[in-house]
Order: structure tokens, then C-alpha cells, then sequence
């Protein structure tokens, strides 16, 4: 698996060693010894598995508050998703910045999301199924988000009008939330390091 740098801090693109012949394809999804080597020592508790019937869907932009916050390992095993990571690090050098990247069932990228960072995705083909693996487990208590369409945030969302939940149309915008969150150096350091 090899770590590719996304220019901000922790936040890492993992390109898996796809094996490929006639019958198919073979990757190893995840490896504990793999990641602790690429200097990203999370331990997983959940997998999660969403499916979006449409094109177009977006979820997000989410995150859960100390001190139930979550490092995520997100990925596509069918369809495509413009993905989207928020820094919401308040100490960090990149906070407010976003990073983007398509995930697809074709490219097996998987993007790594420390603690801190907003999360959300709209889906590029209808019938996409997302997984994801996080580190910590869901506590409604802790659930909260930032509007996906904020102007300060300037993502370019593919065009036309998201499929969107009720929840996702009243979410705050940056300015109006008081970042709990802080750089964890150990992850911001590793992630950097490359591999």
C-alpha cells in the first residue's frame, strides 16, 4: 500500500497493491501491520457500509465531537463518490481548508481522515456502495456537522441540486462553529512522513 500526501496534515490518500488476472482482482483491504508501518497507528471498532440508490446524493459534511471523535478509512467498492475532507483543527496550519478526491470502485483508493476533519461525499453514479472503518463508535449525543454548500469552504460539488437529508440542509456554516478540535501531532508527523 502506498501513502500518498494530500497537503494537509495527517490527512492521507492509500493507493492498496491491486493483484489482477483473468479471473478478476485480490487486495488486502487492510492490514494493522501495514498502516502502523505507514505511521498511522489507529485500531478500528466499526466497519460501516452505505448505499445511495441515486447519482448525486451527498452526505455530509460530518464529524463527532470530543470526546467521541472518530478517525475514519473510507472507500468505494462500488460506484464513485467526489469525497471531501474539511480540517477543523483550530491549531492547525491548513484549518478551514478542504481536500478532494474521487473514490471509485475502479480506482480503490481509500483516504484516511485523523480526528478533526468533516466528512462528506456526493455520489458520481447511482447504486454506489461506501464503506468505512472508524475508530471509535457512534454516539448520537456527539453527532454534528458543517453546511456542505458553505461559501467560505469553496468546494466545487459537481453541478445540479444534491439529494440531501433534512439534517444536512440546517448544518452550520465554519464561522458559526467554535472548533473544539486540536492538531494530534504523532498522526500529523506520520502522516507526512510518506512512505
Amino acid at each position: 500500500m502506498r501513502l500518498i500526501e494530500t497537503g494537509l496534515p495527517g490527512l492521507a490518500l492509500l493507493e492498496p497493491k491491486v493483484f489482477r488476472d483473468a479471473r478478476g482482482f485480490f487486495l488486502e483491504t487492510y492490514s494493522e501491520a501495514t498502516f502502523a508501518r505507514l505511521g498511522i497507528g489507529v485500531r478500528f471498532v466499526q466497519d460501516n457500509h452505505a448505499y445511495s440508490s441515486q447519482q448525486g446524493v451527498l452526505r455530509g459534511l460530518h464529524f463527532q465531537l470530543p470526546p467521541f471523535a472518530q478517525a475514519k478509512l473510507v472507500w468505494v467498492v462500488r460506484g464513485a463518490v467526489l469525497d471531501v475532507a474539511v480540517d477543523l483543527r483550530r491549531d492547525s496550519p491548513t484549518f478551514g481548508r478542504h481536500f478532494s478526491v474521487e473514490l471509485s470502485a475502479e480506482n480503490m483508493l481509500r483516504l484516511f481522515l485523523p480526528r478533526g476533519f468533516a466528512h462528506g461525499y456526493m455520489t458520481l453514479t447511482p447504486d454506489t456502495e461506501f464503506m468505512y472503518k472508524v475508530d471509535a463508535p457512534y454516539a448520537p449525543q456527539a453527532d454534528a456537522g458543517i453546511l456542505w454548500n458553505d461559501p467560505d469552504l469553496g468546494i466545487a460539488w459537481p453541478g445540479g441540486q444534491p439529494v440531501l437529508s433534512e439534517k444536512d440542509t440546517i448544518l452550520p456554516r465554519l464561522k458559526d462553529f467554535d472548533s473544539p478540535f486540536v492538531c494530534d501531532p504523532p498522526l500529523a508527523q506520520a502522516a507526512g512522513a510518506g512512505a
